[in-house]
């Protein structure tokens, strides 16, 4: 099978040649730790790779947003465009439509400002979560759609808030609806799900933009508690929750010798192929994440 490169130099060897598309990766690690820089890699990666580069799907929903915009600029001169909140098609021959509909960048829950705990919320404030997840749906079926139809072949989940259980957290519920009936659904069922009553008068229009979503590769980074990279090496998994079903984990961050601290990664897990297991230093400079 073919893989998907990374973009972070010496990480493909590790990892048996690359990614595997059509599977799930998770990158954990704590705030500040790189995440988003190595997702921002791997995107901008399939440029070379697919001929397009890939997209974002930010689910920050409290506090600022990650600094996507200045990370791609400053690292490949990228000019991020991200879909206005709200933003629908014009019609709906516009979902085929790349200057109405190739964006690079969306970020849905920017202004809502709700905790993404169920456990930090009353039932109205769980009622209101649920809608807002709702309203938000067809919007985020249009972003993905539209990108694969028009020839993405890689995206990138941002802004996963730590949870102590997934089962409590609205993102992960939310990611678990992407993934299975958006990310690894047929093109046509997908299209359904977006046009509804619209779909036989533009069943055409379908057909012609067809997409493989085995050929599709997904990047999740979930922000974690704990910092040091033993901490994560050692934490159970859960059974059930998104980590356990991933085909790849990636683990960044913090390790100590003496009085010197220092960044590294950990592949934990890669179904499909040996993969090196070693402990691997790296830095972030102006092109983002590099084995040391």
């Amino acid at each position: 099978m073919s893989r998907q490169q990374t973009g972070v130099p010496g990480l493909d060897e590790l990892l048996g040649g690359g990614l595997l598309p059509g599977t799930l990766t998770v990158v954990l690690g704590a705030t500040g730790i790189g995440k988003t820089q190595f997702g921002l890699q791997y995107l901008h990666a399939g440029k070379a790779q697919e001929g397009e580069t890939g997209v974002l799907f930010d689910m920050t929903s409290r506090g600022d947003s990650q600094n996507h915009a200045d990370y791609a600029r400053r690292m490949f001169d990228w000019a991020l465009r991200e879909r206005p909140v709200d933003w629908v098609a014009p019609s709906a021959s516009d979902y085929w439509n790349r200057e109405q509909a190739r964006w690079d960048a969306a970020h849905p829950f920017s202004r809502s400002g709700k905790r993404v705990t169920v456990s930090d919320m009353n039932t109205d404030q769980i009622r209101e979560w649920k809608a807002e997840l709702n309203k938000r749906l067809v919007e985020t079926i249009s972003f993905f759609y539209s990108n694969f139809c028009l020839g993405v072949r890689r995206c990138v989940i941002d802004g996963i808030e730590p949870s102590d259980r997934a089962s409590d957290s609205f993102q992960f519920e939310q990611f678990e609806y992407i993934y299975q009936q958006i990310l690894r659904k047929e093109y046509d069922w997908v299209a359904r799900d977006l046009l509804r009553a619209h779909f036989r008068e533009n069943l055409s229009l379908v057909e012609q933009h067809p997409y493989r979503h085995q050929d599709v590769g997904c990047l999740m980074l979930c922000t974690t508690h704990d910092v040091m990279l033993d901490s994560l090496l050692s934490k159970p998994i859960e059974s059930g929750d998104v980590l356990s079903n991933a085909n790849t984990i990636i683990l960044m961050g913090k390790i100590r010798e003496g009085n010197k601290m220092s960044r590294a990664l950990c592949v934990a897990k890669h179904r499909g192929s040996a993969c090196d297991e070693t402990i691997c230093e790296y830095a972030i400079d102006d092109h983002g994440v590099r084995l040391v």
